[in-house]
This record gives structure tokens, sequence and C-alpha cells, in this order.
């Protein structure tokens, strides 16, 4: 499977615009599955009436469209309002029309995500050419027990917008996700600075199941391409079975 990490300044809601700057990252690269940022294309915001979608809004009628014209999927959240309710969700969209989506469970309390926006309550995994994708979504990344699924899942795929102050711990906590699960990491962050001057610096970046970097988009807009292979991970965990002496840990 062939990933296209891809990093770009997303424009306070500018949905257009945002498009087209990834559309043009994106011609002429061929690839299995897109990650984008968080809320790509509205930039993030914990005010969820200023930023939310219906279930079927533009947004993921735009994911849709893309998927089906490259025949790749494309994973990225969008602030979206169902039921009531504000979610930082995260889809999953396939090109022979499979759909998911998660709700990102830790919301950011730091900046008040929290006053606005719902939390996720359950994990989801989707198995797309023979790899299983546990997707989260920024300040999950914090929290180990959530995406501690050990021998359950190949590729934990983290979208993101986070700050540069706080670079340190993105660079750390992304390759330790990788070895404690045995799996692939992706995570995929923003550049550019917000409408509040917050600087983001990207460092959006793959690591494979023993916690070595195989891809960096460094700081400025990019698209990088990492390959993986399922049968390299299988033949891995067998010789080192460490998934199998894992804890069981059990989430409320």
């Amino acid at each position: 499977m062939r990933l296209a990490l891809l990093q770009f300044d997303t424009l306070w809601l500018r949905r257009e615009d945002n498009f087209r700057s990834i559309e043009r990252l994106l011609e002429g690269v061929e690839c299995d599955l897109v990650v984008l940022p968080e809320m790509f294309s509205t930039a993030y915001s914990t005010t969820a009436d200023q930023v939310a979608e219906p279930t079927t809004g533009p947004t993921l009628e735009w994911m849709r469209s893309t998927s089906h014209r490259l025949q790749c999927a494309i994973i990225g959240t969008v602030a979206t309002s169902d039921k009531g309710n504000f979610y930082n969700r995260m889809y999953v969209v396939l090109p022979d029309g499979g759909e998911y989506h998660y709700d990102k469970r830790h919301l950011f309390t730091f900046a008040g995500e929290d006053r606005t926006f719902s939390p996720g309550k359950e994990r989801i995994i989707v198995e797309w050419q023979g790899v299983r994708i546990l997707p989260l979504v920024c300040y999950d990344l914090r929290f180990p027990a959530w995406s501690y699924l050990p021998g359950q899942v190949d590729l934990l795929v983290y979208s993101a917008s986070w700050a540069a102050s706080r670079t340190g711990a993105w660079d750390s906590l992304l390759p330790a996700r990788a070895i404690e699960n045995q799996a692939w990491v992706v995570g995929v962050n923003r550049v550019g600075t917000d409408k509040d001057g917050t600087p983001y610096c990207g460092h959006s970046a793959a690591y494979d199941f023993m916690g070595r970097k195989m891809a960096d988009c460094g700081e400025g807009a990019c698209v990088r391409i990492v390959e993986i292979e399922p049968s390299k991970i299988a033949a891995f965990r067998e010789r080192f079975r460490a998934w199998q002496d894992a804890d069981k840990i059990e989430i409320k």
C-alpha cells in the first residue's frame, strides 16, 4: 500500500481554496491512501457552530468525489453536526464506496474544544488492501491506552493540528505508539499560522513497526509517499511476539 502524507497550510473557512491546495499537491501522485490534517477544509477551531457541517456537507462530498476520481482512500477530519451534537469527526472514505467515521475521543480542553464538541466513545478499525487501520485524531496521541491494540491493528493514522510549541511531544510520541503496538504509525499535521496567530511547523511523519522513521515532511507544504507491505509486519510479529505478552486494557 502506498500512503500519501499531505501537509499544507489550512486556510480559515476557505473550503474551496483548501480543496484546490490538496488537489495541486496530489497532481501526478499515485497512491492508495491519502492522509490529511485535522479539519483540513476549514482549519482547526474549537467553536463548533462556526465550522461544523451536516453529515452530508461539502467536505464529505469532496472526499467522496476525490476518492472516486483518484481511486484511492482518503482520511481526514471534519467538524460535523449530527443529531444535535458537534463532533470532530474523522472520515475514512474508500474508492469502492465504503465509508467509515471515528469521532475524536480526547477533546483538547486546553483550548476549550470540550465546550462545544462532544467526545467520541468508540474506536473503529478499517481494513483496506489487507491493512487494518486505526484512525485517531491529534490530542488522542497523548493517551496511549486508547491506541493500544497490539496484534489487532497494522497502521495507526493521526490527523492533527499540532501547535509548533509542542512539536517535541509530537516527534516523541509518534514512534512510541509504533513501538508499543508493533505497527506502522502515520501522523499528518498542518503548517502555517492560524487565525489566532498560533504557528504550526508540520513534522508530518511515518514510522515503521520498530519505531524507525520512514518519512518526514519537514516544515513546509509537501506530499510524501510511504510504502507499507502487510507481509513484513506479519513476519516481524511472528518472529518477535511481544504482542502476546501485552497487558489487557479495558477502556470505559
